[in-house]
């Protein structure tokens, strides 16, 4: 019989990770790094699943087998290929009969098999507690200013500086404003799966060195900061990123002003307008008909932005930081929090 192993996250380093679950189940969320080589398909899954629940286990066993059974060399040939000699680590859902059948058949065959006790479920557990009473490895450092300053951009150039980053709104596949899926999509992203990616993207920033990433409200998109994220991040070092209005609009218009964006922008606007007014709307949606970027994009900035976002703070930044020249930015600002950092 194949050992079974609790999971540790040392695993996802020496371990090739084999999740035989459903398409759909996997696509939902995995392990990171996961293959996924399904022992069922999805409809088959169903069928198996009401069997056993009107007709027992027995008969539930025996159909499965009578479903799986011929598939069983080839997916130990996909596998044992993507695995390349590596030590397998095999996993269902809640470390049952799936992943119980298969990692069996490889030690059968003579590959290093572990299952992983308690599957995918207990993963989840691991990853909601690690946000529940989140305890960074390091201070965080979180950079707040107005819409445009370019605080994504600057996250970037950071990191390519060798500092630790963590890009929220690249997880999560949106920029966290109305405009904020222009370019990105939500759409195959699912709660577990954006907490799994942040998770993982914590578990590999080295201990100790500070840890950058922007300032964003509890929700970014349809997606939601797991745990007490969102509460340590407020009591984070806190960096106010300024820049002029010249240097906002210039940035907006680079990264939207795109021909290709037109039809999204349009559909945003329409989704503010409300907000707006209708004849600030129809002022903006003037600018946009006639492609006129830099107007469109001041007027969002001053008639939209600058009055929904950081209208009320209530803390105070422990730095100022210009944003207009990025580089220089970035030499100042790893100086002065390593300064003022506990």
């Amino acid at each position: 019989m194949p050992e079974t192993i609790l999971f540790h996250p040392e695993l996802l380093d020496t371990h090739f990770i084999v999740d035989v679950r459903t398409p759909l189940e996997f696509a939902e969320d995995r392990l990171p790094s996961a293959y996924n080589v399904p022992l069922l398909t999805n409809e088959e899954r169903i069928e198996i699943g009401t069997l056993y629940k009107q007709q027992g286990a027995h008969l539930a066993r025996i159909r499965g087998l009578e479903l799986t059974a011929g598939r069983f060399p080839e997916m130990m040939r996909e596998i044992a290929s993507a695995a390349n000699g590596r030590p397998i680590l095999v996993y269902c859902w809640r470390g049952g009969l799936r992943s119980k059948t298969v990692a069996s058949i490889l030690d059968l065959t003579g590959f290093p098999v572990k299952q992983l006790t308690g599957g995918y479920k207990a993963f989840r557990n691991q990853v909601t507690a690690y946000f529940e009473d989140f305890q960074p490895n390091a201070p965080l450092v979180v950079l707040h200013g107005m819409t445009g300053i370019g605080k994504t951009t600057f996250l970037g150039i950071l990191e390519r500086r060798g500092e630790s980053i963590v890009d929220l709104e690249g997880i999560a596949c949106h920029r966290g404003s109305a405009f904020g899926s222009l370019g990105l999509s939500q759409d195959h992203l699912t709660q577990k799966r954006f907490e799994t990616l942040l998770w993982d993207r914590f578990r590999k920033l080295p201990p100790e060195k500070l840890i950058y990433l922007e300032g964003e409200s509890r929700r970014i998109g349809r997606m939601t900061l797991p745990g007490n994220l969102y509460d340590v991040m407020g009591e984070s070092i806190k960096v106010w990123c300024t820049a002029s209005l010249e240097t906002r609009v210039r940035r907006l218009s680079d990264e939207y002003g795109l021909r290709a964006y037109e039809d999204g922008l349009r559909e945003s606007l329409l989704r503010i307008k409300k907000r707006l007014g209708g004849d600030k709307y129809a002022e903006i949606a003037g600018y946009l008909e006639h492609w006129q970027i830099e107007p469109f994009m001041t007027e969002l900035i001053v008639s939209y932005y600058d009055k929904l976002y950081y209208k009320v703070r209530e803390w105070k930044e422990d730095l100022t930081l210009s944003l207009e020249e990025f580089e220089s930015a970035a030499e100042v600002l790893v100086k002065e929090v390593q300064r003022i950092a506990p």
